[in-house]
């Protein structure tokens, strides 16, 4: 859907049926975006679109010679980990062990070797990433408010965080097992966004920007020190998200390998990993100019591009592949989006109603606070199908998986 206002620079491409679904305050949004000067042809916003911070959540942007914080958003290089094994579901499901069924004992592990919530390391973790930040420290030591994020950052490699974050066990519609992790940056990535979008806000109230404050979207000049010192953070900060989902995805297939190796005579082998993030900004060429594509909850989908669009616990999530779309800047959703905000989930739905859900599809949850399960139940996000069949010209999904077990913050 091709929208353009009277009162906006730039029109705005919706990959909806109609405006009667999408979020007032999400259209709000990207009416503010595309009444920016700098914006690149046009606004997207992908199926899974809701409102977030200053731009929304499943939105898409190109600009010219700037970049904008909280289009990036608060966790920087938050995105998706999958691999898939050989061991098929139907093979191992009605194993009992001690510590009960099989698939139990494999998300227990999950949960007994990765920290969740605010928990990390007790002692300092291998980090390839940070000792390089380390190595150049002529990147980052201009802004010395923000490099005690490099320390903490050794104790929290390797942890999930909470809110939408997961690990999950998953079957695929041949029946065979995958692992899905999705996590970010952990603290990092908001210390990062929160820094410089307050410094971008200074910088754009001094030199009285044609950017209203009110919009949440102060920028920086891309040639300018702060917004070089952003993008080195930025850059840092992704990385460092990708490292530990990576590092996470090590302790969950050893966790598997040992509960199922233990218990039968099976031998596990793992196939190819796809890590990609759907939180970032890079520069790219579209339409013939090098412009700073933000994707701020959305994968990009070049042509042969991998990607990991994950639903909600116990329905479905999707392996595809990229159709290079250059109507989306070749990028497509990050998940089903949010219908009802955390708050209202919990109104709405109670634990009892989740938990018998998940129990009725045969779902193992590891969680150690049932309380705000609603938060994150299926019932609270779209219909993945529904954002699928939407995006049909982005993407084409090559595998559907369902929730087995999931390990929740």
């Amino acid at each position: 859907m091709f929208v353009h206002y009277k009162d906006t620079r730039f029109p705005i491409k919706i990959w909806l049926k109609g405006l009667e679904n999408i979020e007032e305050s999400c259209l709000e949004q990207a009416k503010h975006l595309a009444s920016l000067p700098f914006i690149h042809k046009w606004v997207c916003l992908m199926p899974d679109t809701h409102t977030g911070k200053g731009m929304p959540i499943g939105g898409v942007i190109a600009t010219n010679n700037v970049i904008i914080p909280n289009a990036v958003g608060v966790d920087i290089g938050c995105g998706m980990n999958f691999i898939d094994t050989n061991i098929q579901l139907d093979d191992i499901k009605e194993i009992i062990t001690g510590n009960g069924s099989l698939i139990q004992l494999i998300i227990n592990n999950f949960m007994r070797n990765i920290p969740v919530n605010q928990a990390r390391h007790k002692e300092k973790q291998p980090s390839e990433v940070l000792d390089r930040a380390l190595g150049e420290l002529d990147k980052y030591e201009k802004n010395p408010g923000l490099l005690p994020l490099i320390e903490d950052g050794y104790y929290q490699v390797g942890t999930l965080g909470g809110g939408n974050h997961f690990v999950e066990l998953q079957a695929d519609d041949d029946g065979y097992l995958c692992i899905m992790i999705h996590s970010g940056s952990r603290h990092m990535g908001k210390a990062v966004c929160d820094f410089f979008q307050n410094k971008a806000r200074e910088l754009n109230t001094k030199y009285y920007s044609m950017v209203p404050d009110e919009y949440r979207l102060a920028f920086l000049p891309v040639d300018s020190e702060k917004g070089r010192e952003y993008i080195h953070w930025m850059q840092l900060s992704m990385d460092y998200a990708f490292e530990n989902r990576a590092r996470m995805m090590e302790v969950a297939k050893q966790a598997f390998y040992d509960a199922v190796t233990k218990h039968t005579q099976l031998n596990v082998v793992f196939g190819e990993e796809i890590n990609c993030h759907h939180n970032y900004a890079a520069i790219e060429n579209h339409f013939g100019k090098n412009v700073w594509v933000h994707r701020k909850g959305a994968n990009r989908a070049r042509v042969g591009d991998k990607a990991v669009i994950p639903g909600a616990m116990g329905s479905y999530s999707y392996v595809v592949k990229g159709l290079g779309n250059p109507d989306s800047f070749c990028s497509s959703s990050h998940g089903a989006g949010r219908a009802y905000s955390r708050t209202g989930a919990k109104q709405a739905f109670t634990v009892e109603q989740v938990m018998v859900d998940l129990k009725n599809q045969g779902v193992v949850l590891g969680k150690t606070k049932k309380q705000d399960v609603a938060e994150e139940c299926r019932f609270a996000y779209k219909d993945i199908d529904t954002v699928m069949e939407n995006q049909r010209d982005l993407v084409e999904p090559v595998r559907r998986l369902k929730t087995v077990g999931v390990l929740k913050g």
